[in-house]
C-alpha cells in the first residue's frame, strides 16, 4: 500500500495523548505518515516522539506555559471537590469541566477546516468525549478512540458514565443519570445549537457524542468488560484490550533503604499531582513500611523534603518501562494506568478524585484486579492490608497473571493499527 496520512486528534490530557502515540507508533512502524492535530499545548510532546504536529485552538489563545498553568489551576480549584462522592461532584467539577469542553468543540470549529485541507488526512483519529462537526464532515474515514472508561459508550445495565457505582447498583444509576441532566441541560442546549449552526442534528440530552459509523476503539480488556444488554457491534466496535505505548527504558536506582523489599509504585497523574497533602500523607506512611516506592509528585518536586529512605520522588517516570519492574500500584484510575496494570499484572489500589477514575476504581475491585479506596477516608493500617492483599493473594496474583498473558498476546497497539489501515480498503 502506498503511504497514506493518518491524523490523531487527542484530548489534551496526558491519557489521551498518549494512549494516541501508542497507535501512531505502530502506524507508523507500517510505512504510513502519521500527524497529530494537538492543544497547542500538547504540540511539544507529539514532537519529542517523533511525528508532526499541527496547533489547534481548544480555548482562547494564548502561550502553551500559561495554556498548562490554566488547567492546573483549574484542577488544583477542584482539590476540595474530590472529597466528594461522585453524584456531588456533578453540579461543580462535572459541570465546569463540560462548559469548557463544549467550548473546546466552539474553538476547534474556526481552525479545523484549513488544518485539515492542509494536511490532507486519509484516515482521522478522535480521542475525545466531544463531537468536531469539520472532522465528521470532512468526507473520510473518522475513528472514534474511547480510552476512557468503556461506560463511555453507555448502555442501560451498566454504570453510567463517571457515576463510580457499582454493576449491579441500579438505583444508583438512575440517580446519576437524573441529576446529570438536570444540571448538564443548559449546557447541552447551548451545544446543540453549535451543532445546527454546523448542519448537525442535535444530540438527545446527556449526549455529546456519536459512534462512528466506521470504527471505534475501546481500550478495556475482556476481562474488564461490562455486561452489557446490547452488545456492539463487532463491526463498528474493536476492543484492543489495551494499548500499550512503546517507552524508553527505566532502571529502578538503589534505594538507601528496605533494597530486598517489594517496590511500589504511586502515581495520581500529571494533574492530580496537585494533591500534595495527599502524596506527603503517603510518602510518610510508605516510610514506616517494609516496601520500596517510586512516587511521581509533578510539577510539584520543592515541596518535599524529608523524604524517607526507602521512597524516591521525582517529577515524571516512564511509567509503561516503570510498571513491568513493580509488584503493585496505587493510582488515581486514568485510563492508561488502569489497563497498564492490567497489561503488566500489577494489582492496584485505586484512589480516584474526577471523571472516569471513579469507574475504573469500581472496575477494578469488582473485577479483583486490586482495589478501590477512599481518597481520603482511610486509616494506615486499613491501607497497608490492601498493600498486602495486593502483593499476597494468591486469588489476585492468579486474577493478575492471567489477564495479563491475553492482553500481551492481543498486542493493542498493533491490533488497532490494523484495524485503521483496513479503513482504506488495502
Amino acid at each position: 500500500m502506498s503511504e497514506k496520512v493518518f491524523a490523531f486528534f487527542p484530548e489534551a490530557a496526558f491519557g489521551p495523548a498518549l494512549n494516541s502515540v501508542g497507535i501512531a507508533q505502530a502506524v507508523a512502524e507500517k510505512g504510513h505518515k502519521v500527524v497529530f492535530l494537538s492543544d497547542p499545548g500538547f504540540v511539544d510532546i507529539y514532537r519529542e516522539y517523533g511525528f508532526e504536529a499541527y496547533p489547534v485552538n481548544l480555548s482562547e489563545p494564548m502561550p502553551a506555559d500559561k495554556m498548562a498553568k490554566f488547567w492546573e489551576d483549574f484542577i488544583n480549584g477542584h482539590i476540595p471537590n474530590f472529597r466528594k462522592s461522585p453524584i456531588d461532584q456533578i453540579d461543580n467539577y462535572v459541570k465546569e469541566c463540560w462548559e469548557a469542553i463544549v467550548d473546546s468543540a466552539k474553538w476547534a470549529e474556526k481552525d479545523l477546516p484549513s488544518i485539515l485541507e492542509k494536511i490532507k488526512p486519509d484516515v482521522i483519529a478522535v480521542d475525545n468525549v466531544i463531537l468536531f462537526p469539520a472532522i465528521k464532515q470532512y468526507g473520510k474515514p473518522w475513528v472514534r478512540i474511547i480510552s476512557c472508561s468503556e461506560n463511555e459508550i453507555e448502555d442501560d445495565a451498566i454504570p453510567p458514565h463517571l457515576s463510580g457505582c457499582s454493576e449491579n447498583d441500579t438505583e444508583g444509576h438512575a440517580a446519576f443519570r437524573k441529576k446529570f441532566n438536570e444540571v448538564i441541560k443548559p449546557i447541552h442546549d447551548d451545544f446543540n445549537e453549535f451543532l445546527q449552526s454546523c448542519n448537525e442534528k442535535p444530540y438527545p440530552l446527556g449526549q455529546f457524542f456519536e459512534a462512528s459509523p466506521f470504527l471505534n476503539l475501546l481500550l478495556y480488556p475482556e476481562q474488564a468488560k461490562f455486561n452489557r444488554s446490547k452488545p456492539l457491534d463487532p463491526n463498528k466496535f474493536q476492543y484492543l484490550e489495551g494499548c500499550v505505548r512503546k517507552e524508553k527504558p527505566y532502571t529502578v536506582p538503589t534505594f538507601s533503604a528496605n533494597n530486598d523489599g517489594p517496590l511500589l509504585y504511586v502515581s495520581f497523574g500529571s494533574l492530580g499531582s496537585g494533591d500534595t497533602d495527599l502524596l506527603k500523607r503517603l510518602i510518610t506512611l510508605l516510610g514506616k513500611t517494609r516496601y520500596r516506592a517510586l512516587v511521581n509528585v509533578g510539577d510539584y518536586k520543592d515541596e518535599y523534603s524529608d523524604i524517607p529512605d526507602n521512597v524516591i520522588i521525582d517529577s515524571w517516570f516512564p511509567q509503561p518501562s516503570v510498571i513491568p519492574q513493580v509488584d503493585a500500584v496505587i493510582h488515581h484510575g486514568g485510563n492508561n494506568s488502569f489497563t497498564e496494570c492490567l497489561y503488566f499484572g500489577k494489582p492496584a489500589i485505586i484512589m480516584a478524585y474526577v471523571w472516569d477514575g471513579h469507574d475504573n476504581a469500581m472496575r477494578v475491585q469488582e473485577t479483583h484486579h486490586g482495589f478501590r479506596s477512599d481518597r481520603y477516608d482511610w486509616t494506615d493500617e486499613e491501607l497497608i492490608e490492601k498493600i498486602e492483599k495486593c502483593l499476597t493473594d494468591p486469588t489476585i496474583q492468579a486474577k493478575m497473571k492471567s489477564t495479563s498473558d491475553y492482553m500481551q498476546k492481543q498486542n493493542g497497539p498493533q491490533k488497532a493499527a490494523k484495524y485503521l489501515i483496513s479503513l482504506l480498503g488495502e
